[in-house]
C-alpha cells in the first residue's frame, strides 16, 4: 500500500476513527492524540493493510490497541485509573416536534447513559461504542477485537443490562 492510498484511507475513514477515539476517551485532546497515532501506525504498517480486507476494522483495531497501551501507561504511573469526562457536545436531540420538557428529559437520560458507559470497563465499553456509535456489525467487532461473536454479544448484553439497571436506580429514586 502506498502513501497515497493511506491518504485515501484518512479521507474515507478519518472522521469515523476520530469519532470512535472521542467516544472511547471522552476527551478531545486524548482523542486527537490517539487519532494521530493511529494513522502514524497505519503508515508504519502500510504493507499489512489490505483495501479488500476491511481497512476500517484494521484502523479501529490499531486505535483500540493504542488506547489500551495509553491506559496501561497511565495505570502504571498512577496505579489508579483516571476518571473519564463526559463530552456534552455529543448530546443532540433531533426530533424538533417534541416539547421542551421532553427534550430536557431526553438530554438528561442521554447524559446519564453516557455517564454509565464511561464508568464501564473497556471490555464492555468498546464493543458498545463500536456497535451503537460506529454502527459496526457483530462480525466486524468480533474481527476487530479478535474475540468470538458470542463474546461480543455477551459484552453488548452486559453493557445494555448495566445501563438498564443503573437507569432504573437513578430514575426510580427520583434523583
Amino acid at each position: 500500500m502506498s502513501n497515497l492510498e493511506i491518504e485515501k484511507l484518512i479521507d474515507e475513514y478519518g472522521r469515523i476513527i476520530f469519532r470512535f477515539c472521542l467516544k472511547i476517551t471522552k476527551n478531545k485532546v486524548e482523542a486527537e492524540d490517539i487519532y494521530q497515532q493511529t494513522f502514524l501506525k497505519a503508515l508504519e504498517l502500510k504493507e499489512k493493510i489490505s483495501l479488500d480486507n476491511n481497512p476500517k476494522s484494521y484502523l479501529i483495531s490499531i486505535a483500540i490497541n493504542i488506547y489500551k497501551n495509553e491506559k496501561r501507561k497511565i495505570f502504571r504511573r498512577k496505579r489508579i485509573t483516571n476518571e473519564i469526562e463526559i463530552d456534552k457536545d455529543n448530546l443532540e436531540i433531533k426530533d424538533s416536534a417534541e416539547s421542551i420538557e421532553d427534550s430536557f428529559i431526553k438530554k438528561d437520560i442521554l447524559k446519564e447513559v453516557n455517564k454509565i458507559i464511561s464508568s464501564l470497563n473497556s471490555k464492555i465499553k468498546i464493543p458498545l461504542v463500536m456497535y451503537y456509535t460506529l454502527e459496526m456489525s457483530i462480525e466486524e467487532i468480533s474481527e476487530t477485537l479478535k474475540v468470538p461473536k458470542g463474546t461480543v454479544k455477551s459484552r453488548l448484553f452486559k453493557g445494555r443490562d448495566k445501563i438498564r439497571k443503573n437507569l432504573k436506580e437513578v430514575y426510580y429514586e427520583g434523583r
